[in-house]
């Protein structure tokens, strides 16, 4: 995304070449193994009694896990493979995001190579989506087939660039949003968890957005109010921190969902170092029933939150729409 900070080029450069180079000898995790060690696992607490989370994470070890189940799976689910069968799967994601590299910034202008984190990952599974337990993301429904037929018939006509309006949130350095600012991408998967008594802030690398959420269980803000974080609201179910989030801003293209999505994520610290993070889609309105994907995030507190100075230099939008309008006149001659 444009001319992002030197410094971070800088500092990333040599490690992650490093990892390129070691690629075909990944190691992973191993396929996550059910809920005991979380049930085994206490949290430590803050001064004031809650769970503490507090630290820097990364989720660059979940790159290249595919949303559903693949196909090939059969009845497998990611409790069901021998070590050496999800290492050989893991080596083979990596080597595609090798392949892939050289390309991925050539849409946007994302930098190079060398600033990318997602090389050598280590998965902890074999793919997201834990609920319907098939592994598979619901069929949508009618309505939410209209919506998406509405949308496409209004943009009938338009190319991908006829207009900064033509590009996402993202593409326009505004938001990620949620769930897609915990998500991995090819660099900036870092966030910081910071705890006060009755907040949680969590502060996101990629785009960097800051959600603070209140643990006092207040209503959410009126309708007619529209967040691209939405409105988040916050408890602790034991160890787990919950968060509510709805009230998302209209030009948020969650997958599609209507404005009365609304998400539920738990952080559930199951080690020292390490939260199982899931989110539940709940929107009657777009899916015939809830889903929940799920990743793990990596405690690294060696690992500082790098600035995202996507508007400095942003030279990405700027060129994917001047290259639009070159195209358009050569296409006129």
């Amino acid at each position: 995304m444009g001319v992002h900070c030197a410094t971070r080029s800088l500092v990333m450069a040599a490690v992650l070449v490093v990892a390129a180079s070691s690629l075909t000898g990944a190691q992973s995790t191993g396929p996550a193994k059910g809920k005991s060690s979380a049930a085994a696992f206490t949290a430590p607490r803050t001064p004031w009694g809650d769970p503490d989370l507090q630290g820097t994470y990364t989720n660059k070890d979940e790159s290249g896990i595919p949303m559903e189940k693949p196909d090939g799976l059969s009845t497998r689910n990611n409790d069901q493979l021998e070590d050496s069968e999800f290492a050989e799967i893991v080596r083979q994601r990596n080597q595609q995001t090798a392949e892939r590299a050289p390309l991925a910034g050539g849409v946007t202008g994302a930098g190079p190579t060398h600033w990318y984190e997602n090389y050598n990952a280590k998965n902890s599974r074999l793919f997201l989506v834990v609920d319907p337990p098939d592994g598979k993301i619901p069929p949508e429904t009618a309505d939410a087939k209209r919506r998406a037929q509405a949308r496409a018939d209004a943009r009938r006509g338009r190319g991908e660039a006829d207009s900064w309006e033509d590009r996402s949130l993202y593409d326009r350095c505004i938001s990620l949003s949620v769930p897609g600012s915990m998500t991995p991408k090819i660099y900036g998967n870092s966030y910081e968890i910071v705890q006060s008594p009755g907040y949680v802030a969590i502060r996101y690398e990629m785009v960097h957005e800051t959600r603070v959420i209140p643990l006092d269980r207040r209503p959410h803000v009126g309708d007619v109010i529209r967040g691209y974080m939405g409105d988040a609201r916050g408890w602790f179910d034991g160890n787990a921190l919950v968060v509510e989030t709805t009230n998302f801003n209209p030009n948020v293209n969650n997958r599609g969902a209507s404005d009365s999505l609304r998400l539920v994520e738990r952080f559930t610290p199951v080690g020292p170092n390490t939260v199982e993070w899931s989110v539940t889609y709940d929107d009657a309105k777009t899916w015939t029933k809830p889903w929940t994907f799920e990743m793990r995030l990596t405690r690294d507190d060696t690992q500082a939150i790098f600035e995202y100075a996507c508007h400095e230099g942003n030279y990405g939008l700027r060129n994917i729409l001047s290259a639009a309008r070159a195209e358009e006149r050569a296409a006129g001659k």
